[in-house]
């Protein structure tokens, strides 16, 4: 009996420091915090690259430059005055993981291009599962999930709900700037 516990004991040991744990970062903007919880497993080159800028401070400072209620809320590209940084070059499209986009998950933007996603990623506000990849098409391949808000939704609430204008070739811009005003790992 003691041989079958102290087995036991050491197999949930084992199976306790060998588990990954999936990367939480904190997102303070000028609404209020985010917690971002991170598939570290489902998503590693994306999420690899996400911390990159997390890590470099790229995100400070950003605004989220995209806002359509019902839909999604984007940043992580421009700036206050809406001149886009710098960025490291595309990485893979991980859509092929299967996670869907759903209220709450986060995603890499991208352009038509299949693999051009580097540092924009939008929150989804509603089930967008039509973002989901559905085939190796440009129009079907999807947008890479890799993380969903964990804590704060409901500054992201009041994120999707900001008035918008155009301001030059951009639309849904909101009137009043929400800033990533810094972005770190959570310890």
């Amino acid at each position: 009996m003691m041989k079958y516990i102290l087995i036991t004991f050491l197999t949930i040991l084992s199976l306790n420091t060998f588990a990954k744990k999936n990367t939480t970062v904190v997102m303070e903007t000028s609404m209020g915090e985010v917690e971002i919880k991170l598939f570290d497993e489902s998503a590693p080159i994306t999420v690899k690259n996400f911390l990159k800028y997390v890590d470099e401070k790229f995100y400070d400072g950003t605004i989220f430059h995209r806002v359509i209620d019902n839909f999604m809320v984007q940043g992580g590209g421009f700036d206050i005055n809406l001149k886009q940084k710098k960025t490291h070059a595309p990485i893979k499209n991980e859509a092929t993981n299967r996670i869907s986009n759903t209220t709450g998950t986060v995603a890499m933007a991208r352009t038509n291009v299949v693999d051009s996603a580097t540092a924009q990623f939008f929150i989804n506000v509603n089930d967008n599962t039509f973002l989901n990849h559905r085939g190796t098409g440009a129009s079907e391949y999807g947008y890479a999930v890799f993380g969903n808000v964990v804590k704060g939704m409901s500054v992201i609430n009041k994120m999707k709900k900001a008035q918008t204008t155009r301001k030059g070739y951009m639309s849904d811009v909101p009137m009043e700037n929400i800033i990533i005003k810094k972005m770190y790992r959570k310890k």
